[in-house]
């Protein structure tokens, strides 16, 4: 099988980091885009959990509070099903194949891997965005309300979040794993992660540590951003801190091969 992100043609010391890093992400974006099914299929999930569960009587009130919950919810699910799921299969199976060994006897450093690997996802979230914001509007009336720079902090950081914990478990553990691992958090966070269902749905023995998630940090942060009663201070704290662990700890525990 041939190295889907060695198209870096770099020799150690031929080129300064910071041009190393950025014909990296040239690569990542290039190879993000040749796998097309794997990129519909991250964009149509999102999509899809929107419209059924707008049609389902689990959030309360009329069709303008369901998509005013759903809608940050939903967007949090992108971002996890990106950064997360995609994401870290897609590095662990590159690790698997051995491409990334010849990625380690370049310039390219570890956390400079992450960067250009979280640049592509950010391209990939903006299109599930845009898809998402549109459908919401045209389709279920949604108008935009709260800070949308503050949402859009949110998502940056719950991007940083959960590509972090994507790259930990793609450089440390084999691919198969990740594979597993990947989707069965996301599929935990989606249920318990105030993504579609309150979390005040949910027993007090539940509800407590749901709420220290990473997940849950981000949909509630993305909620609060999007509405009038402005960000809630503590989610984001919580999301920044997740953040900043996630990404430190994987570039420092990043394995090649």
């Amino acid at each position: 099988m041939s190295a889907p992100t060695t198209t870096t043609n770099t020799t150690p010391g031929a080129a300064p980091v910071t041009q190393t890093i950025l014909a990296q992400t040239r690569a990542e974006l290039t190879m993000a885009l040749r796998r097309g099914e794997s990129l519909l299929v991250t964009i149509v999930i999102p999509t899809g959990l929107l419209i059924v569960f707008m049609g389902l009587p689990i959030v309360p009130g009329g069709s303008g509070a369901k998509i005013a919950f759903l809608l940050p919810g939903i967007l949090a699910a992108a971002i996890m099903s990106t950064s997360l799921v995609s994401l870290g299969i897609a590095t662990a199976y590159d690790r698997y194949y051995g491409s990334l060994k010849r990625l380690g006897s370049t310039p390219l450093p570890r956390w400079g891997l992450i960067a250009a690997k979280i640049v592509t996802v950010l391209a990939i979230e903006a299109a599930q965005t845009l898809l998402l914001l549109l459908i919401a509007i045209i389709f279920f009336g949604w108008r935009p309300a709260g800070s949308p720079l503050l949402a859009l902090l949110v998502m940056l950081l719950g991007t940083a979040a959960f590509a972090g914990l994507g790259m930990l478990m793609a450089g440390n553990l084999r691919a198969e794993a990740t594979l597993a691992g990947a989707n069965g958090l996301f599929l935990l966070f989606v249920i318990i992660g105030g993504i579609v269902l309150p979390l005040d749905h949910w027993p007090g023995i539940i509800q407590l540590p749901a709420q220290v998630l990473p997940a849950a940090a981000l949909s509630d942060a993305l909620r609060s951003a999007l509405s009038p009663a402005g960000i809630n201070g503590g989610s984001l704290l919580l999301l920044l801190a997740w953040a900043v662990v996630l990404l430190v700890t994987a570039a420092l525990t990043f394995k090649w091969e």
